[in-house]
């Protein structure tokens, strides 16, 4: 592969940097880079002008209003947004549940379901962890009785991203309770507003109420919301989580935040000297950056081969694991840096109107959060452990 951007390349860069330049609102740039609290306001302002310029959907066929990029252009794209600071693009929608929709819709839903979700006038959340299946997803019990021309869905599912913001939810439900753990599971999409749906926080380790928890008692879902065929729901299953795998690892994220861990250590003073210079920490520093280049290697050729025709397999598992644990550990040397600052939790702070006093750099005040917000990385999405028995299996045929 020639890592080298062609000049047509190079001339796209300088188009996605005109354009974060002149339509990035610098209020929202500022808070991302801050690590401050971003609302829902400001990730759907966001999105609408990512759409407004066509480019909102890098990953769907043109013909639905995709961009038609290469690999190459998606990438830059990614990193620059990353680099000004932009608000990462809300996946569940745009990326999870549309290319489902996409692949396996009618052409009615594609109609019903894909201006929306383009356009940011419905925001998505995902069903599909439960409290007993997480990464042994098949063992899902949530479930759904066809009645007429409707489905009736109970069950619980868990760990459900920004569900208190959710219009709809897209859910994985066993319609079939006898057949085999990875069959008898249909795709279903669900109104958020149907009655006995019930939405309730889980509070997270830095005391963010970022995920929740789902209850379905009796509701009612038309059976036009099934996604595919009844009890053919793992295969649209897998097709979605290569994507979301894939997505986890966060290049673009990953060397944003290496870049300026440079700058924090090239500030911090340790003994007198640069914290840059300590032979342990410049040790750490230098593994991070090879790993993180082999990473993006990596995600180069994956995404190429999904442009391709193909659909990503278990390479998305390797990036998915070396994404996560990348971007855990510069977390870890942020915290690293900043010492006894990285203790205060001041959670005033990460509020965009903050005036007060701050305790210690700039930097520290988010570190420790930030820090154990990123240990879920490597559990959500299919945890590290499974994505290594996906590689053993598929990849070495153990």
């Amino acid at each position: 592969m020639d890592i080298n951007y062609t000049p047509e390349e190079l001339a796209f860069r300088d188009e996605v940097r005109a354009f974060l330049d002149e339509k990035l609102p610098k209020e929202i740039a500022s808070k991302v880079k801050k690590n401050q609290h971003l609302g829902k306001e400001d990730t759907i302002r966001w999105q609408k002008i990512l759409n407004e310029k066509g480019w909102m959907a890098l990953h769907w066929p043109k013909e639905h209003g995709g961009t038609g990029w290469s690999p190459i252009q998606k990438h830059i794209f990614e990193e620059e947004c990353a680099e000004y600071g932009a608000p990462t693009v809300l996946p569940f929608g745009v990326n999870m549940v549309a290319p489902v929709i996409i692949k396996f819709g009618t052409e009615e839903q594609k109609k019903t379901y894909l201006p929306s979700i383009l356009n940011s006038d419905v925001w998505w959340c995902q069903g599909y962890s439960e409290p007993g299946a997480g990464s042994d997803l098949a063992g899902l019990k949530t479930k759904a009785v066809r009645e007429g021309d409707h489905y009736v869905v109970n069950g619980q599912k868990t760990w459900t991203t920004l569900g208190q913001h959710a219009d709809w939810i897209f859910c994985l439900v066993r319609t079939d309770p006898n057949a085999k753990k990875q069959e008898g599971i249909s795709f279903l999409l669900i109104d958020m507003q149907t009655p006995g749906i019930t939405v309730r926080p889980l509070i997270t380790l830095d005391g963010e109420h970022e995920v929740n928890e789902v209850f379905f008692d009796d509701v009612k879902v038309p059976v036009e919301n099934l996604v595919g065929e009844e009890n053919k729901g793992w295969t649209c299953a897998k097709y979605l989580l290569t994507f979301e795998r894939t997505g986890i690892a966060g290049v673009g994220q990953s060397k944003a935040a290496l870049k300026h861990l440079k700058e924090v250590a090239g500030k911090v003073q340790q003994n007198g000297k640069p914290l840059i210079e300590d032979p342990l920490f410049r040790n750490r520093l230098a593994d991070v950056e090879m790993e993180l280049m082999a990473l993006e290697m990596t995600n180069l050729r994956t995404v190429a081969a999904a442009q391709a025709g193909g659909v990503p397999g278990a390479e998305s598992s390797f990036l998915k694991i070396m994404g996560t644990e990348l971007r855990q550990e510069i977390t870890d040397l942020f915290r690293r840096a900043a010492g006894p600052y990285a203790q205060p939790f001041l959670p005033e702070t990460f509020e965009a109107d903050y005036d007060g006093e701050m305790v210690g750099p700039d930097f520290a005040n988010s570190v420790s959060t930030k820090y154990f917000n990123m240990r879920k990385l490597s559990i959500f999405g299919g945890s590290n452990e499974i994505q290594k028995n996906i590689i053993a299996k598929m990849i070495l045929g153990l």
